[in-house]
């Protein structure tokens, strides 16, 4: 351990981990990736990471962790497939998803797999280490900026946009709208 991680780390931190530290963090956004697999190592932990559902398949067949912290949408395909990868050999790693769309279904289906919570990215390091640690039964915080109306919509559309495979057409026939609606709403940033 560096002087810097060292001075970061407090026994609490190690009380709320256990005995097994190891974490295995899964997501193909390298920068985050990093400072996520740093921030984790200062609180105490000891981290893999895999950029890939190939790599993390690859390390839970390896070595299972007790903790883990899976992207669901990675390039090579959805981050369901590590959690199942490591349920196989391991039933009791308490596993977090990360989702950028707040996918309420998948995320629903990854609870149902053996996660334990899920956050919407980008989650930040407290965020992260709180609910890896948090006990049974306890209940989280809730957020201080929950999201607005007007963003859960555009995170909605944002989702079946993309399950169309960026079909304008498509998604606007599933959304039941207008195309020219649709086309204006994708064009506007997204609401806070």
């Amino acid at each position: 351990m560096t002087e810097q991680n060292h001075d970061n780390f407090t026994a609490s931190d190690e009380d709320q981990i256990g005995p097994d530290a190891s974490l295995l963090i899964v997501d193909d956004d390298g920068p985050f990736l990093r400072r996520l697999a740093r921030a984790m190592e200062t609180r105490g932990f000891q981290v893999e990471t895999a950029e890939s559902v190939a790599e993390g398949v690859a390390k839970s067949k390896g070595r299972p962790p007790k903790y883990a912290v899976v992207d669901l949408r990675l390039g090579d395909g959805n981050g369901l497939d590590v959690i199942e990868a490591i349920r196989q050999r391991r039933d009791d790693t308490r596993i977090i998803v990360l989702t950028g769309y707040g996918n309420i279904a998948t995320a629903v289906t990854a609870v149902k797999l053996g996660a334990v919570d899920y956050l919407a990215k980008p989650a930040d390091a407290d965020d992260v280490f709180s609910a890896l640690t948090q006990r049974p039964g306890e209940k989280a915080e809730l957020p201080e900026n929950p999201m607005s109306a007007d963003r859960v919509r555009w995170e909605h559309i944002q989702r079946v946009y993309e399950m169309c495979e960026r079909n304008v057409s498509e998604t606007a026939r599933r959304l039941n709208m207008h195309r020219r609606t649709l086309q204006r709403i994708l064009a506007k940033r997204a609401p806070k």
